[in-house]
């Protein structure tokens, strides 16, 4: 492996959701530590499995890894870290101060902001305090996918910019030290930008979207300092999965895919993985997985047929959808599962059906303009994008509060809304906005990767709470997007996920979640299922006969569900989205 020589401290594993990035971290955390060095693995990806890879819990503290000497991993659980951080600022002052202040001192740090604000907080430590992580040789970081990941590791320039200016420190806890975080965060940046002390690999599958999606990302992390760029190119089609038309044009599509590899990223130092013919979990499969795969037998192959996947076309949950008339229709998921693709074709058959439609996204690294590739009537086509949404937001602000100030006042609101935390309420507010038109027409949202939508649905909450506090004194009638979100007669959730045990496991979290929240998901669709294509080869049928058991288990957990085979042409373009909502199911 090229990116595992000559390796510097700090390791960042980064791609579009569903690449592999954290078998590849948790494989190359593995590797380094049979070499006798001394390895702490840390996600931060508020979705983290790294715990399931290895068959242990984890959690928001050091954990040793049992069956491999010298490895810790540490996953930094957002509600554990926001918990501790909002501990760190109440309890110094708890009796001191009467208990409605200490409410509302609670309320304030209770939103989503104060949640980046403390996972952040732990992972600049991890970048900065030798004294706690000193010991270790190499930190590896399995990060979120590329927004969330771009997102977190801009933050240390933004802080220092914001702290720098003398912007207000409210959003960091009213008695936070201003001088220990321009010094902790300055030294973050001084970590991530020294290539002789960081490394970032960008892991990408051999699709044309995933390669973009690296390419884009290393501009964007190279623009603020980060060099060094390595490439792993992760589940290659092997030649033991044999010629039948669905592998060879999957082969086919592969190749085209790296030819036309991006110029940015073409001439970086570069890795190729097959793809396994079962699941990377447990520390047997994690082991082998630099490695060659074995040959398939053929053995068994009778266990697996046409009947044990069950029928379930994506078109029968575009009836019930459209029975409604309007509604707000949420694709969530894990990254990298197709939520954009289903998103897309579910909008695409509703506007084929004669209705007005909005097709909108949370994720800051969607691309539903290339999904669709054209414009198609009675389908309007919109992203909530953070920039945007900031600007549009803070001019809001300054014409509303600022119109009445005097020049210091201005200039005053002006340094605050340049706060990294305002980007949040911006684009809550659009994603409000869009849930607001659902009531009139169908709006199908393609939502940001699991962790990212928990933090937008907990400014929900937030509002929601303050609101019903507001409203609830004076005895009035209200409405919040969190109600609209609870209420199934105006949205239908739909969780997209993969036949395997992680992307299952983890929707199933996500479920938990959202029941949480008083959200009840109202389908699940299994996408690129293996099984449902019908393959003939061994290694697609051993493929196949491993995501059975994961298709049961969604059955058990759904109300509704829908199967999406793996496809020979990739679902891009209206014509092939257009397929997958065919009645055919092999259509």
């Amino acid at each position: 492996m090229n990116f595992l020589e000559n390796v510097p401290r700090f390791l960042f594993f980064t791609g579009k959701g569903g690449v592999g990035k954290t078998s590849v971290a948790c494989a190359a955390a593995v590797r380094l530590a049979t070499r006798g060095r001394r390895i702490l693995l840390v996600s931060t990806d508020p979705a983290s499995n790294i715990g399931q890879v290895f068959g242990i819990a984890i959690g928001n503290a050091v954990t040793a890894i049992p069956s491999v000497e010298g490895l810790s991993a540490l996953e930094i659980d957002p509600e554990q870290a926001v918990e501790a951080y909002r501990e760190r600022i109440i309890g110094p002052v708890r009796g001191l101060l009467p208990e409605t202040e200490i409410a509302g001192i609670t309320e304030s740090l209770s939103g989503s902001c104060t949640t980046e604000i403390a996972s952040f907080d732990e992972f600049t430590q991890l970048l900065t305090d030798d004294a706690a992580y000193g010991e270790y040789d190499h930190i590896i970081f399995d990060t979120a996918p590329t927004g969330h990941t771009i997102r977190l590791l801009q933050l240390p320039g933004s802080w220092t910019e914001f702290l720098a200016g003398g912007g207000d420190a409210s959003c960091l806890g009213p008695l936070s030290g201003l001088d220990k975080h321009r010094v902790t965060y300055a030294a973050a940046v001084a970590a991530l930008t020294d290539a002789a002390r960081t490394r970032l690999i960008l892991v990408t599958r051999p699709q044309a979207s995933a390669l973009t999606e690296i390419a884009r990302t290393f501009s964007e992390l190279t623009a603020i300092g980060m060099t060094g760029g390595f490439v792993v190119v992760n589940g290659v089609l092997p030649a033991r999965a044999g010629e039948e038309p669905i592998a060879a044009a999957v082969r086919r599509r592969e190749t085209v895919a790296m030819a036309a590899m991006p110029a940015g990223i073409a001439d970086l130092p570069r890795d190729v993985l097959e793809l396994k013919a079962g699941n990377v979990v447990g520390i047997d499969a994690v082991r082998a997985f630099f490695e060659p795969g074995p040959s398939v037998s053929s053995a068994g192959d009778a266990e697996h047929g046409s009947e044990d996947v069950p029928d379930a076309p994506l078109v029968t949950l575009v009836d019930e959808i459209e029975r409604d008339g309007h509604g707000l229709v949420m694709c969530m998921g894990k990254g990298g599962v197709g939520k954009t693709t289903i998103a897309a074709a579910v909008a695409l058959a509703l506007a084929a059906r004669g209705h007005d439609v909005l097709l909108t996204t949370t994720d800051p690294a969607a691309h539903l303009t290339e999904t669709l590739g054209g414009a198609v009537d009675r389908l309007t086509v919109a992203r909530i994008d953070p920039d945007t949404a900031l600007e549009q937001y803070r001019a809001r602000v300054m014409a509303a509060k600022g119109k009445d100030l005097d020049e210091e006042g201005r200039a005053a609101l002006a340094e605050d809304l340049m706060s990294p935390c305002t980007a949040e309420v911006a684009v809550f507010q659009q994603f409000s906005r869009a849930v607001h038109d659902s009531r009139r027409t169908y709006v199908v949202m393609d939502t940001a990767p699991t962790g990212h939508t928990l933090l937008l649905l907990d400014a929900a909450g937030s509002y929601h709470r303050e609101i019903a506090r507001q409203m609830g004194a004076a005895s009035m009638a209200y409405s919040t997007p969190l109600m609209r979100l609870q209420d199934p007669a105006q949205t239908k959730v739909i969780l997209v996920t993969l036949a395997e045990t992680t992307p299952v496991l983890e929707a199933a979290d996500l479920q938990d979640d959202l029941e949480r929240a008083g959200i009840h998901p109202w389908a699940w669709v299994v996408n690129n299922s293996i099984a449902a294509a019908h393959p003939e080869s061994a290694f697609l049928r051993t493929r196949a006969r491993n995501e059975i058991a994961q298709i049961a288990r969604v059955r058990e957990l759904a109300d509704r569900v829908a199967i999406v085979p793996l496809l020979a042409e990739e679902p891009v373009g209206v014509a092939r989205l257009a397929a997958l909502t065919a009645r055919s199911r092999r259509g």
